[in-house]
């Protein structure tokens, strides 16, 4: 397994490059349709979608349930198509959250202002001013989606294992430099060693769905962690019981391996609807 992730300022040719690396490497290309099309089969509502969709939410929208979902339907769908293997993602904060993964690329692509804006008068038949404004609207959307869900910085070139200025280099240029910079860094161990990976996130998620989604039991802010399929609960209940049920539910799902909890009893616990 191998994977690409694109992150990219508007206008930077992201889309363009996407297509041409997939291309090159004959890896899956994985766009914002595929995701949603992905969390909309799984459940997610299509207003909680649009909610946050690579936007910087709300005062209250940030402290809802509703993003706490959105960000669950999220990693289920990136980690879905993470496990099928070799893949190019762009954008949806895939670079955040298969960050440190082994056999994993991520690469952000910029371009200079004054070419951006010149990019987005052609794309949207606007004059100066107006490219500006849905410049700046598409940026504070994009930093504020990856700090809010992430806490990171989306232009941080710290986040990025290579970052290209695609006012001077052509897509297939890019393309190419980043097919030589996967060759370099991902190796058959990190490919096996991200498989694994990717299988025990894979796993998480679904015990994190039956626990919440199909069994509705209030397990508050839970995580679950999973090493070589073995599962551990860690979150808030009201009660003992509450944390026996998640713990048996947990057990339900297949290829769960053995399941312990760390899971906090809290009572009288409440949360933001």
């Amino acid at each position: 397994m191998a994977i690409v992730t694109i992150s990219r300022e508007l206008a930077a040719l992201g889309d363009e490059i996407a297509h041409e690396l997939a291309n090159l490497l004959k890896y899956r290309f994985v766009d914002k349709k595929r995701l949603e099309d992905l969390m909309k089969d799984l459940g997610l509502a299509e207003q909680k979608m649009e909610k946050y969709d690579e936007r910087k939410p709300s005062f209250w929208a940030s402290l809802s349930q509703d993003r706490d979902d959105y960000l669950h339907y999220l990693k289920t769908a990136i980690f879905s198509e993470a496990g099928q293997g070799n893949c190019v993602f762009i954008g949806r904060g895939c670079a955040a959250i298969l960050r440190g993964m082994p056999g994993v690329l991520s690469i952000f692509l910029s371009a200079p202002p004054e070419i951006r804006i010149e990019r987005v008068k052609s794309y949207f038949h606007c004059d100066e001013r107006r490219a500006r404004q849905i410049i700046d609207h598409s940026d504070r959307d994009r930093e504020g989606f990856h700090q809010y869900f992430f806490e990171m910085k989306w232009k941080g070139p710290e986040n990025y294992h290579l970052t290209l200025n695609t006012g001077i280099l052509h897509p297939q240029c890019c393309a190419e430099l980043i097919q030589i910079m996967l060759e370099k860094t991902v190796t058959k161990e990190t490919e096996t060693q991200g498989s694994l990976r990717i299988k025990d996130l894979v796993l998480g998620q679904q015990v994190v769905h039956h626990i919440l989604f199909d069994k509705n039991i209030p397990i508050h802010f839970l995580e679950v962690a999973v090493q070589s399929g073995a599962v551990t609960l860690f979150g808030v209940a009201n009660s003992q019981t509450l944390v026996e049920a998640a713990v048996s539910t947990a057990k339900e799902v297949p290829a769960a391996g053995p399941v312990s909890s760390e899971i906090q009893v809290v009572q009288e616990f409440t949360i933001v609807p």
